[in-house]
């Protein structure tokens, strides 16, 4: 399944596998699009900043067809859940439990930190 088809519905086995427990694997893969999202926000305010007026003038709003396209180009993208959801099946997210240091997918090297 690729990030640009439409969502279908998943297979639990292949989420329950990464961590024995699908609750665990779906709140791992909400967080992550938590973190997707925040990304995604921050890159599109930055890109939209450069067209923001100097003053507000309701008088003086015109279309901005740059910003328009920005925007559009946004939409289209894939949605945080589908990619954080994606990066989880292929095994790029790693989490870790403080409480419970066993409890990750962390690198041996990164565990120590």
């Amino acid at each position: 399944m690729s990030i640009e088809e439409d969502f279908l519905p998943l297979e639990t086995s292949k989420f329950l596998y990464k961590t024995g427990n699908l609750y665990k694997s779906v709140n791992i893969a909400a967080r992550r699009a938590d973190q997707v999202t925040v990304k995604i926000k921050e890159e599109l305010a930055k890109k939209l900043a450069d067209f923001a007026p100097a003053h507000d003038n309701l008088e003086e709003i015109t279309e901005n067809r740059e910003q328009i396209e920005i925007s559009k180009h946004y939409e289209a993208k894939p949605k945080a859940v589908q990619i954080a959801l994606e990066e989880f099946r292929k095994g790029g997210t790693y989490w870790r439990n403080p409480a419970d240091p066993e409890d990750s997918n962390l690198p041996e090297e990164e565990k120590t930190t």
